[in-house]
């Protein structure tokens, strides 16, 4: 069963995963720009720019910025923006390692087990730094540049 509240689900996972989940999860919120909508989208909580803001999306679904998930193993930090290839991207990979924390890292998602292993300032810095505007002038330039 897929929880329909974003509390149900962070609240849902235990152990030590569950503990990191939350802790990520309070971090990223505390950060989160104005404008974001929080909820359960694609099957996990994440913040959106709503459609009332942006409808002009591809799929007709809300523009995901940041979403967390429970995987069976590991904890997932999807930060969007961070998909491009773009130099915050790059920004962000050297930052995390500069401080010898492993990076663990596919296109747009950290995978985290524990609290310790993640590097909450960076994280509620990165977050912070992209207002929705931001975010929907990354999402058109990559629309436009898949369209050429």
């Amino acid at each position: 069963m897929i929880p329909t509240e974003v509390r149900e689900y962070v609240d849902a996972v235990d152990g030590e995963r569950g503990t990191a989940l939350r802790i990520v999860f309070d971090a990223v919120e505390s950060a989160m720009p104005e404008g974001f909508e929080l909820g359960i989208h694609f099957g996990m909580p994440g913040w959106v720019v709503p459609l009332g803001t942006y409808p002009k999306t591809y799929n007709g679904k809300p523009l995901s910025y940041v979403s967390l998930a429970a995987q069976k193993n590991y904890n997932s930090l999807y930060l969007m923006h961070l998909a491009t290839g773009s130099a915050e991207e790059a920004a962000f990979r050297a930052a995390w390692t500069a401080n010898g924390r492993p990076l663990d890292m596919g296109k747009s998602c950290l995978r985290f087990r524990t609290s310790e292993a993640v590097d909450l300032g960076l994280i509620a810095s990165t977050v912070a730094a992209t207002s929705v505007d931001d975010l929907i002038a990354l999402y058109e330039a990559s629309r436009d540049a898949s369209r050429r």
